[in-house]
């Protein structure tokens, strides 16, 4: 455990200790973030020592959070190098987003039918909180509240499997989807994408609602490519 003085020194990784109660999930949840606000660039190798201290624990529960994000496809633990946050290729990113979006259309036609009206309306809630972070310009929260939108569209369907494949790849593509609304016009676009398939979820429109979605994904690439190509480029 670190001083005081030594934990604020430590502070551009972390503003404050993580409780130790939910040490684990807090450490884990901490690491994901550093990785997709780019924190922690692709590429680079993790420097535990030091992580562990600008976090206040040990390296113990750090190494059992690189394995749980090494299972997600956002660190690589290498013999010798230790845990190097995953480099995503052009190719890679290409892939997850249309399978993505293949996943996401299936979901939406079903859900259109399946949800309930609470679940709806729940749906609802998180994009109008949302937005209103997108009048902001508050992106982690927009970031962050546009996932749940996502996740909720998929279990409204009602599949487990589609869920747990749908969450696998999500965990993977975080950094992809964060980078993609870096600049203005790319984020605009992307909030009227999700105008139009949160209007067609609520006219329950499956066939709307599904082409919207895989829409929606096949056009993360253009705003995403040249960032991806530029990490994959450089390592």
């Amino acid at each position: 455990m670190l001083m005081p003085a030594l934990r604020q020194a430590a502070a551009p990784l972390a503003d404050r200790p993580i409780a130790r109660p939910s040490l684990h999930d807090e450490v884990t949840a901490r690491l994901r973030d550093l990785i997709v606000d780019g924190t922690l660039p692709a590429g680079e190798r993790i420097a535990e020592l030091e992580v562990a201290r600008s976090l206040g624990i040990s390296r113990t529960p750090l190494r059992e959070a690189l394995k749980v994000l090494a299972t997600e496809g956002l660190v690589d633990l290498l013999p010798g190098r230790g845990a190097v946050v995953k480099v995503v290729t052009p190719r890679d990113a290409q892939d997850m987003l249309e399978l993505t979006g293949v996943l996401e259309a299936h979901a939406g036609r079903i859900a259109a039918r399946a949800a309930s009206a609470g679940e709806i309306e729940a749906i609802v809630e998180l994009h109008r909180r949302m937005r209103t972070h997108f009048q902001r310009r508050e992106r982690p929260q927009y970031f962050e509240l546009n996932q749940q939108v996502h996740d909720a569209i998929v279990r409204a369907a009602h599949n487990p499997t589609l869920a747990s494949v749908h969450a696998m790849l999500r965990m993977r593509m975080r950094r992809i989807r964060y980078i993609g609304n870096q600049s203005p016009a790319n984020w605009a676009a992307a909030m009227a994408e999700h105008d139009a398939f949160v209007a067609a979820l609520v006219a329950r429109d499956g066939e709307r609602l599904g082409a919207l979605l895989q829409a929606h994904m096949a056009a993360t690439w253009p705003r995403v490519s040249s960032s991806v190509a530029v990490v994959g480029d450089a390592v």
